[in-house]
């Protein structure tokens, strides 16, 4: 048994056209609309993968392989086997000649990761409780920009739920970012790029931020560098409270980033009772009002969930209260009141001369 686990772990592809003779083979081009940017150095690739740890024997999601640089680097870690998840049917016979090169190591799923069920995919035997070391199980991806953020949220949560490929367990993700969004992931209380993100991962996760990628590297080169970052959920969250609850609060005290923390939370409630229950959630949270979002603490926004959790299972409909909607609504109706008074304001026709 140890021997066929060494040979697993010391299996290399075999000599294969470069991932540059496989673009000009399939005539592959980057979609711009679709933000992708290939990775052809192998040493780069290389390098994102040895962020994961070790992959021996590993069970591994790979997001968006498109011409399948990065897949070669993961097939020749260790890997038990490896599930791609590629939108573009472009890509997709470069992937299957790779498939063939590696029999039974690579799967090849045409969808899109966004609604692809990632619960159904594994082993059981893959499964670890919550509590214990993560499972030998991991998700990598060189992220398309335009979906990285709505894809790591969309991930969040269901750490937070432990639904989707956290049914195995704390399964860990190695993905790339735009660096500015890699550097939102990972900055620390008071720093500029504290932000809505910053909250939401570190809350649910350790991150780090490994590297950072030259965007000479990428075909085509983008207009900005690229960040490695590394995520491992925690075993306990760092706030209590259901995810959507705790993404509302940090979104609004965020949307007023350079004012006083208050200003957001009051947008947390219908404009009626605005003073008064900002008042009180600020008191019951122990929250100075006059720090500014990027000053707040983990603990603390803990506090401002806990306090805004309170309130909502003493008056439940403030929950589904959307400051925006009220907004928009308020805007509707002074659009309709002006239509209606210019067309009351309208001097009636000039009347006839009598012959």
């Amino acid at each position: 048994m140890m021997a066929a686990s060494g040979k697993l772990a010391s299996f290399r592809l075999p000599p294969l056209p470069t991932v540059g003779e496989l673009i000009k083979l399939y005539n592959l081009r980057a979609e711009k609309q679709l933000s992708q940017n290939f990775l052809l150095d192998l040493r780069l690739t290389d390098k994102i993968v040895r962020q994961a740890g070790s992959l021996r024997d590993a069970h591994v999601c790979e997001v968006g392989p498109g011409p399948g640089g990065l897949t070669r680097s993961i097939l020749n870690s260790g890997v038990s086997d490896v599930l791609v998840v590629e939108k573009d049917t472009r890509f997709i016979p470069g992937l299957k000649l790779l498939s063939e090169a590696a029999p039974g190591r690579l799967r090849i799923v045409h969808g899109d990761i966004l609604t692809y069920r990632m619960d159904r995919v594994f082993p059981q035997n893959v499964c670890k409780p919550w509590q214990e070391d993560p499972p030998n199980l991991h998700i990598i991806g060189n992220l398309p920009f335009s979906v990285a953020t709505a894809l790591l949220i969309k991930w969040l949560e269901n750490m937070a739920d432990r639904t989707g490929p956290f049914v195995y367990g704390r399964t860990r993700l190695t993905l790339t970012f735009q660096r500015e969004v890699a550097e939102r992931l990972t900055a620390s209380t008071g720093s500029k790029q504290r932000s809505r993100l910053s909250i939401m991962a570190q809350y649910l996760c350790t991150v780090r931020n490994c590297f950072t990628i030259p965007g000479r590297a990428f075909v085509p080169k983008p207009k900005v560098d690229v960040g490695v970052v590394h995520f491992t959920p925690l075993v306990q969250p760092q706030i209590q409270q259901p995810f959507k609850l705790v993404e509302k609060v940090v979104r609004n005290v965020f949307q007023f980033r350079g004012k006083h923390c208050h200003r957001g939370v009051e947008k947390l409630f219908p404009e009626a009772r605005r003073v008064e229950l900002t008042q009180e959630m600020m008191c019951k949270a122990d929250v100075d009002p006059i720090l500014r979002p990027t000053e707040l603490t983990i603990p603390q926004f803990r506090a401002l969930a806990d306090a805004y959790a309170h309130l909502c299972a003493q008056e439940p409909a403030l929950l589904s209260y959307e400051f925006r909607e009220e907004l928009r609504v308020k805007n509707l109706a002074r659009k309709v009141k002006k239509r209606t008074d210019t067309s009351t304001d309208k001097p009636a026709g000039i009347p006839q001369r009598p012959c």
